[in-house]
């Protein structure tokens, strides 16, 4: 039905602009006012109108997304409907259900595994025999809430994390792994870059790959369409042992108009044994240059248990978007046997689109309400639903000492000025805000308590916890807290604090504009 909504949608518009374009070039040539056209443009925009609302309506949404999409749809003739096939279209759900499904028939294929006499036999054992309890009270609260909201991602214990800051420090570290490898290489990244770091980082995978090691590649269209569109990637096919796959859920030709469900997650996973995660793409901007310092961004290397859980996560993707076996890709080499690596106890915490949307959502909501102490929080976007807005407001005003770092400039304007608009109600509470000064700050984390951390590529925005696919860990262990809590504090140092009485006097303009920004948000 809805396929049919999206074709007649589609046909009202194109014939609407047909019609306005063909009666404009009337005027013009002949002199002749073609009337009829001026009857059936109106017609076909009401048309167009009710079918935005129709479908608008026809499922539940936040009332400031449903009616600006309904103003937009009104006030713009053909820009409005056309932006809203292509943005507005509602099939986060059913494609997200398709996720679901395929993650659901490749969780099956494990547990089938998971019998003695079959290759993952093993699996269970090794995450029955991790699962541990956190040492402090808020983490244990913290862990029992995940329980039933995670119950196939168990908290796994024996894990060494280590924090990384920018592409500096990062890449050293993946060309080490790289070369290192002896069996597999799976790369998972938003943005591959059409730059000296992508190119450098794609001719050594695929040097690996000729040399016999199996690379597999993901990257997301959208993030990376400057590389695919330049040509990168095809460089590259036909490579022996290494395979490439784009993400994307939008295709024309099978009237698929959504593009806003993209893959966010940034994932290396060398042997099954070792992998990294965090907030750093294969980017040039993240490595100093003369141009300046690299943006600034947080990235973790892990071994341990976990590894296996970012190893299945990434298998998951790979099987949803090339159709591989999952029988093909459960193997026993993907997931080896891991020994104890360290004292860090951890979980992971996969989100997206559809079933898994809430899990990061709730995630951060639940850090935020568990808080006695202290948050620190850092976020390139701040522009987060109300529910997450309120439980920092209240951890605030109940007495814990709440800190948000956000960068000074952003890097996408309607972003920052929606952000500035949360501003005063936060200080009025007693939220202290700093604004980071540049390089552009692009990390994610929050520590609580100094009792645990949830980190990874989630940003505190609509975006990451409402239509991306992302990838975060909840950590605790006191050397990766007080390590990481030593990075955010020398961020911290490098920011200007917001004051109520400063933001207070800001401009008229500017308070507009920032409240424009933020009504806007639903719809960009």
């Amino acid at each position: 039905m809805w396929h049919a909504f999206s074709l007649a949608h589609l046909i009202a518009t194109a014939y609407y602009f047909r019609m306005m374009t063909l009666d404009c070039l009337a005027l013009t040539v002949t002199g002749h006012d073609t009337t009829w056209s001026w009857v059936v443009a109106p017609v076909l925009h009401v048309l167009s109108f009710l079918l935005v609302c129709v479908d608008c309506l026809r499922q539940r949404r936040e009332a400031a997304s449903t009616l600006l999409w309904i103003f937009v749809a009104w006030t713009f003739p053909v820009v409005g409907p056309l932006i809203y096939l292509y943005f507005g279209l509602h099939r986060v759900p059913r494609k997200g259900f398709k996720k679901h499904t395929a993650n659901q028939r490749f969780l099956a294929e494990r547990q089938a595994r998971e019998e003695e006499t079959l290759p993952l036999a093993y699996w269970r054992a090794v995450h029955d025999a991790g699962r541990v309890e956190p040492p402090t009270a808020v983490g244990r609260d913290m862990n029992q809430a995940l329980d039933r909201l995670l119950p196939n991602h168990h908290l796994l214990g024996g894990n060494a994390i280590t924090p990384l800051v920018d592409g500096d420090g990062t890449f050293p570290e993946f060309r080490r792994a790289i070369r290192q490898a002896q069996h597999h290489i799976h790369l998972q990244s938003f943005i591959i870059g059409n730059d000296i770091i992508g190119r450098e980082m794609l001719q050594l995978l695929a040097e690996r790959a000729q040399h016999g090691i199996e690379v597999r590649i993901m990257y997301d269209r959208f993030g990376s369409a400057y590389a695919v569109l330049r040509g990168l990637f095809r460089r590259y096919r036909g490579t022996p042992n290494l395979q490439l796959a784009g993400w994307t859920q939008a295709n024309l030709l099978k009237k698929q108009f959504q593009v806003n469900l993209r893959n966010h997650r940034k994932v290396l996973v060398i042997d099954g044994r070792e992998a990294f995660m965090g907030g750093i793409n294969l980017s040039a901007e993240n490595v100093t240059s003369g141009k300046g310092p690299p943006i600034r961004d947080y990235h973790f290397m892990i071994r341990g248990p976990v590894v296996q859980e970012l190893q299945y996560a990434f298998m998951q993707d790979w099987h949803f978007i090339t159709g591989e076996d999952p029988g093909e890709i459960l193997q026993e080499i993907y997931f080896p046997h891991i020994d104890a690596e360290g004292a860090a106890l951890t979980r992971l915490i996969n989100s997206g689109p559809g079933h898994d949307l809430a899990r990061i959502r709730d995630a951060f909501f639940l850090s935020f309400m568990s808080a006695r102490r202290q948050i620190l929080a850092v976020t390139p976007y701040f522009v987060p639903p109300r529910e997450i807005l309120q439980a920092l407001r209240s951890a605030s005003l109940r007495g814990v000492d709440v800190r948000l770092v956000i960068p000074a400039k952003g890097n996408h304007i309607y972003a920052a000025l929606a952000s500035r608009a949360l501003y005063e109600e936060l200080l009025w509470a007693g939220v202290r805000i700093f604004e980071r000064r540049e390089p552009f700050l692009h990390a994610k984390a929050v520590i609580v308590d100094d009792a645990f951390a949830l980190v990874g590529t989630a940003n505190l925005d609509a975006r990451s916890l409402h239509l991306n696919y992302e990838t975060n860990m909840v950590v605790h262990d006191d050397t990766f807290v007080n390590a990481l809590k030593e990075i955010v504090l020398a961020d911290l140092a490098q920011s200007d604090e917001v004051t109520l009485d400063d933001w207070k006097q800001r401009p008229t303009r500017q308070k507009i504009k920032e409240n424009l920004a933020y009504l806007m948000m639903p719809v960009l």
